[in-house]
């Protein structure tokens, strides 16, 4: 059986804190099997049910709000999908050049007006590289160092349907729950 990760929005932001193992018995609760947690920051592995990815985000969506008492996105990705991310052609050789890989999970398939304007917003130290549903940040520097803020993401992507991770966490949690 193939697995999933869920990379959550909102996890543990502002006042809201939820423990992994509370995070995890969310994702039993939902009848779903194998079930780890990934670091503290709303990532979720879990046995794959074979049901419609986008129809078991919005279900999922649904069970947390009611699980945690506040809206949570939720982004599907297959595993081997996420292994793959790591290998493409932006992120090798990536670091030695100094930038930081990160990626935004999206909903869909990223439109010709979302690319159009994460190239609007590109730098020399802000690259992007949309590949399907993701979208690859390369950031020479600090994040916090970037002229690029979430508004100026949010607007370029059509709105806060996303969620970003640094793509070491991605790359670790591949390694770790994948094969």
């Amino acid at each position: 059986m193939s697995r999933l990760a869920a990379f959550l929005r909102g996890i543990n932001l502002g006042g809201r804190r939820v423990k992994n193992d509370a995070l995890g018995g969310a994702f039993e609760d939902y009848g779903l099997e194998e079930v780890a947690t990934f670091l503290a920051s709303g990532n979720v592995v879990f046995a794959d049910p074979d049901a419609d990815p986008h129809a078991l985000e919005g279900a999922l969506e649904a069970h947390l709000e009611g699980a945690l008492g506040f809206p949570v996105r939720v982004f599907l990705r297959p595993l081997a999908r996420l292994e793959a991310l790591t290998r493409i052609e932006p992120v090798i050789g990536a670091e030695e050049a100094g930038f930081t890989p990160h990626v935004a999970f999206l909903r869909d398939e990223a439109s010709g007006e979302v690319r159009e304007a994460l190239a609007a917003v590109e730098g020399p130290d802000d690259r992007f590289h949309v590949t399907g549903a993701e979208v690859v940040w390369l950031r020479r520097g600090r994040m916090s160092d970037s002229p690029i803020k979430t508004r100026h993401l949010e607007r370029a992507l059509g709105g806060p349907e996303h969620t970003l991770r640094n793509l070491n966490t991605v790359r670790r949690l591949a390694a770790k729950f994948g094969r």
